[in-house]
This record gives C-alpha cells, structure tokens and sequence, in this order.
C-alpha cells in the first residue's frame, strides 16, 4: 500500500461513497455497550485452510482406519468440494499428538512452540461455515455474509468503538511472503462496504517501507505539507456547510491522517530498539515479508493503538503432499505465534488483547491423494487472550472428525464472542442499508460463546 493510494481508497481523494445517504446508527458509534474485556483484536488467519486433523484435532480412530471406505452413511448426501462423487477413503492423522500443560490439551507435535502456551488456549474443535471455497469462505469469516459490499468485522468495531490511535489507521492488515503461498487474498476483505470510508482495513507492505512515498517530496517540508492540508480542510468544512455528505468528513479525516503518518509510520519499522532476544524469539529478520516479521509488527502495532490487526499466512491448501507440505507451513508459523503471545505477555497486554488463530475452513477427513480436500462442517479455531478461559477445548466432532457432535460454533458466533469482549451487543451494532437493518452477525441466529469466556 503506498500513501497515494490509502488517500485515494480510505477517502482522502474523494471517497464519495463511503457512508450512503441513507445510512443512520443503531447505536452510538465510540461508546461500548457494557464493560469491555479487550481492547484490541489480533487475527492470525492461516490462509488456505489449514488441517484441523493435523493440528488441534487428535483422531486416533481415523488413524487406525486408514486407507479403509470411510462409511457412507457420514457423507451422503453431503455437500463436498473436489471429492465430489469419488470413492471416499479414511485419511489418518499424518502427525502424533500429545498432552501439554496441566490442561492436557493435545496438540500436534507440529506446534511445539504453541504447546508451550496450552494452558492459555481455548480450542474450539466445532466451528462450521456455510462456504466450501477459499474467497467465499474467507468473505463468509469477514463479514459475515457472502453478499458482497458489505463490511468487514475490523470496519465494525472500529466503526462502534473508534479507535485507539489518532496517528495510524485503526484497523491494518499484513500479508506475509514466503513458504510457496501463491494464493491471492482480495483487498475486499477488508473493505469498510458501507461504513465510513475511515473504518476501513489498510494494507501495509510486508516487505520494505510498511507504506511507499510516506516521506515528503525533495523540496516540499512537513510544515508546508501542514499548512497545505490545513487549507484542504478549511476547504472542504465549508463544502460540508453546503453539501449533507458525511464522505466529506471522512475525507478531511483522511488528509489529516495521512499526514501524521509521515511521522508514525518510519517510527513504527524502526527496530532499532529491539533486543537480540526479543529477535530471536520471534527467529526473524524484522522487515523481510515472513510471518514471524508481521507477528513483530503487530505487537508493535498493537502497541501504537491499533484496533484490529489481521496477518494472512498462505500456504495450508494442501490437496496433495500433506506430509511434506504441512510441516513447513507450521515451522513458518509456529514460533512466531508462540513468540506473539509471550511477548505480549511480558508486556502486560495480553490481558486485553483477543488473539484468534485458523483458516478459513478445514480439512476433510478422506483423503485426496496425498493431501485432503476443503471441508466446511467442522474446523478448528484457536482464541486466547482478555476474557477468554485457558487451557480448555470447546465442542467436538466425531470419531472420524467429519460432523460437529457437541457445541456447534458458527462464523457469526465467533463475530458475537468477539463483539461482546469489546463491550458490543452484536444485536445493537447495526446500520440502515437500503431500508434494512444491517448486522455483522446478519439475520440469522449467532450467539455469544459464554462458556469460553472467563
């Protein structure tokens, strides 16, 4: 993302439709509803859907039939990706599981690094989605529905509580590079849809300057460049004396901003003041695009008054290769995750901070090939963090991992847990959209996980 563009996308350069004419608040937009137990959100999704049977959910009786007819009364008349109408074969767990802390919660030895944090962490073993494919099943997880336009989970809270920060956007995305991720995540999922443009997400680059161009021209100061937007300002209140359009705010907004990150952001890259050990916890080389470069940056994102924070790490669509493939994508992710938790531990922020980690959707539990097919009737998540209880897992699937069998969790619950931690009622964060009434959690049924929370 370069300056130019966040002015032109988050509003700066005529952001006309940001908020709808017809578009009114439900509740009160920067005050919580009740007593919040967060302040912020990290969300550490593993693009590509990574395997539950492989990380979180031990099988042992889908180990021991391997390679037999998985039973057809499991799967009829279910609906499948690329399995579709082939002969269904059990697939074992590729990798041993053991017990960790006094909780005993298994996990894959895979994740030795987050197995050192099990105490702290809630496993939901029953989530399930309405959508089989990467893109919708991403959309699903954002907004909460695969119509598009609409906005993602950061842009609403966000949108209801502010942000923290008036000198770095409110809500900031990274898309870590490396370990063969060719799959492409769309800017939509992190669109403001009909919120204010300034709630929107903002890509920073992995790689390199976080945001290009963010240092003045040759010649042009930073006093001039105050004055100049000072005068835009000037410029556009009185257009907003004339004009009913609240995109005019969010413009000069936008302006403001984006010149307060010509100081924020060269002081958020500069690692200058990290120690050797903190480096070496996280086994990166801070600016280089990995996974464990953004999991640095988002603690000092997090720091700085961030939000919502959400990395991408590609790579877990594994069709084929399972065995091969998983391990790495693990290494890549494993200690920069565990690295993540302590460090916001040590820091006294992880109290109110809600880390929440998984993909998109799961792994079947028959084999394709050498590798397993997308599955969307139960997966796992990982949250840990204010609020939420540690060491314990919530919901569980069958012997063979396939259905929910206790405790389902729907993508729009996980949204109302995660409202309500901020201090939000999902059912009152709403806003009129073309004559409707329009929700994170949508109009469906979704509720608050009260027993994961503390």
């Amino acid at each position: 993302m370069n300056r130019r563009t966040f002015l032109k996308t988050s509003g700066a350069l005529g952001l006309s439709a940001g908020l709808p004419v017809n578009a009114h608040e439900a509740i009160t937009p920067g005050f919580p509803n009740y007593n919040p137990k967060i302040k912020r959100v990290i969300h550490l999704c593993m693009a590509g859907g990574m395997s539950q049977l492989e990380s979180f959910d031990n099988k042992p009786l889908l180990r021991e039939m391997d390679g037999k007819v998985m039973p057809e009364s499991m799967t009829k008349g279910k609906q499948l990706a690329q399995l579709q109408g082939k002969q269904l074969k059990c697939f074992g767990g590729r990798f041993d599981f053991h017990k960790h802390g006094q909780s005993g919660l298994e996990i894959s030895d895979k994740f030795p690094h987050i197995a050192k944090h099990a105490d702290k962490l809630c496993v939901i073993n029953s989530m399930h989605t309405d959508q089989i494919n990467h893109d919708p099943a991403h959309t699903v997880f954002n907004t909460g529905t695969i119509l598009p336009g609409r906005p993602s989970m950061g842009s609403w809270i966000n949108y209801a509580i502010g942000a923290e920060t008036n000198d770095l956007p409110g809500y900031v995305v990274l898309v870590s590079q490396g370990g063969g991720q060719g799959q492409p995540i769309s800017s939509r999922q992190w669109s403001n849809g009909f919120l204010p443009g300034k709630t929107q997400g903002v890509q920073f680059n992995s790689k390199g300057d976080a945001v290009h161009y963010v240092n003045s021209p040759k010649g042009v100061t930073l006093d001039h460049q105050s004055r100049l937007i000072e005068n835009i300002a000037k410029l556009n209140k009185h257009l907003r004396t004339k004009q009913n359009d609240p995109a005019i705010e969010t413009r000069i907004a936008q302006y403001e901003l984006a010149l307060k990150m010509q100081t924020s952001v060269p002081a958020l890259t500069d690692y200058s003041k990290e120690s050797k050990a903190t480096l070496g916890m996280y086994g990166c080389k801070p600016g280089d695009g990995s996974y464990a470069s953004n999991c640095l940056m988002a603690r000092k994102l997090a720091e700085n008054g961030v939000r919502f924070i959400q990395l991408y790490h590609r790579g877990w669509d594994h069709h084929g290769n399972l065995k091969g493939a998983f391990p790495n994508a693990a290494k890549l992710t494993d200690q920069a995750t565990a690295a993540l938790i302590s460090d916001l531990e040590q820091r006294g922020m992880l109290d109110e901070t809600l880390i929440v980690f998984g993909g998109e959707f799961g792994r079947t539990p028959m084999a394709q090939g050498t590798g397993r097919d997308h599955h969307m009737s139960a997966f796992t998540h990982v949250v840990l963090g204010g609020g939420i209880k540690g060491g314990i897992n919530y919901g569980k699937t069958d012997e063979f991992g396939y259905e929910i069998a206790e405790n389902p969790v729907h993508v729009r619950d996980m949204h109302a847990t995660i409202l309500h931690l901020f201090g939000i009622d999902h059912h009152r964060l709403s806003v009129k959209f073309q004559g409707l009434d329009s929700k994170l959690t949508g109009v469906h049924k979704a509720k608050v996980i009260k027993e994961i929370l503390a």
